[in-house]
């Protein structure tokens, strides 16, 4: 006779590995509550648990999510603000910045208050954005000055791609030389 096993034990084993597993990939990682959701989803179809049912994963990672948060080791917020921060870094514009919150699933409330965020602490965060990535595109400004109304479609294609409206595009490409040196050496 096959000895019948605990389907509680089975299940509290199964969460406890969860629990590990968002763990190693918070470590490595960082990731957003959407993304680590996913990523146990991905998991977790693919292995044959005998005593969980698909349609019970969801609420069990669900479960796990919660857990996380209250802990504090997932947190859309601070997660939001170090992700705007480090794109602006880079140079990405604002709209950027929105469509890559928006695309990790951060919570739209989030993602505004990031953004309004960082509007308060400088307004013409695009223009200095825009000069970032023709500084390192060397595009626009940083082009030789007998080149520059030769590729002027193609840079304003290049910052509009880059998620920059037309008027900041426009404020950029129509800088002197002296005045982006000028810009580019605050920054």
């Amino acid at each position: 006779m096959i000895p019948i096993k605990n389907k509680k034990k089975n299940l509290e084993a199964t969460v406890e590995e969860m629990r590990n597993f968002a763990f190693a990939y918070i470590e490595k990682y960082s990731p957003s509550k959407q993304q680590l959701k996913t990523y146990l989803l991905k998991k977790y179809l693919k292995v044959k648990v005998p005593s969980v049912n698909k349609s019970n994963i969801s609420d069990l990672i669900n479960v796990v999510l919660e857990d996380l948060e209250k802990t504090k080791f997932i947190n859309d917020k601070f997660y939001s603000n170090s992700k705007a921060k480090s794109l602006i870094q880079r140079g990405s514009s604002i709209n950027k910045i929105r469509s890559y919150l928006f695309s990790k699933g951060v919570k739209d409330k989030y993602i505004k208050t990031t953004l309004d965020e960082i509007i308060a602490n400088n307004e013409d965060q695009d223009f200095f954005s825009a000069i970032k990535v023709c500084k390192k595109k060397r595009i626009g400004p940083a082009r030789d000055e007998n080149n520059r109304p030769l590729f002027f479609k193609k840079d304003i294609g290049i910052l509009a791609r880059s998620g920059f409206d037309f008027e900041t595009s426009k404020r950029v490409m129509d800088l002197e030389k002296n005045e982006y040196l000028k810009i580019i050496n605050l920054l």
